[in-house]
């Protein structure tokens, strides 16, 4: 059974950065298209950033571009997001998920996700 875990996730003051971890038990994200969502208090889940596995080519949402960086480490078979100069309305549930080459998650069921709080 596919297990996706995220981990890195905490407190921290605005400004400040995390690095958040996405692993798979049961499954190898290297071949697939991987994307990191967030989910805030009150509000739908959201894309953030994904990386492409055929191509490493990558995406960002408006709001992360140019602070976050997605990444893949192969020999480790996990994605990272790297997340710098973070802002209060970055708080938020964040998850990852394997990608169909539409786009939409390939795993119905999510992991528990990692908080993310920015607050002074």
């Amino acid at each position: 059974q596919v297990q996706l875990v995220e981990s890195g996730g905490g407190l921290v003051q605005p400004g400040g950065s995390l690095r958040l971890s996405c692993a798979a038990s049961g499954f190898t994200l290297d071949y697939y298209a991987v994307g990191w969502f967030r989910q805030a208090p009150g509000k739908e889940r959201e894309g953030v950033a994904c990386h492409s596995s055929a191509d490493e080519s990558t995406y960002y949402g408006d709001s992360v571009k140019d602070r976050f960086t997605i990444s893949r480490d192969k020999t480790n078979h996990t994605v990272a997001l790297e997340m710098n100069n973070l802002k209060p309305e970055d708080t938020a549930v964040y998850y990852c998920n394997a990608l169909l080459s539409s786009g939409s998650p390939l795993f119905g069921s999510w992991g528990r996700g990692t908080r993310v709080t920015v607050s002074s």
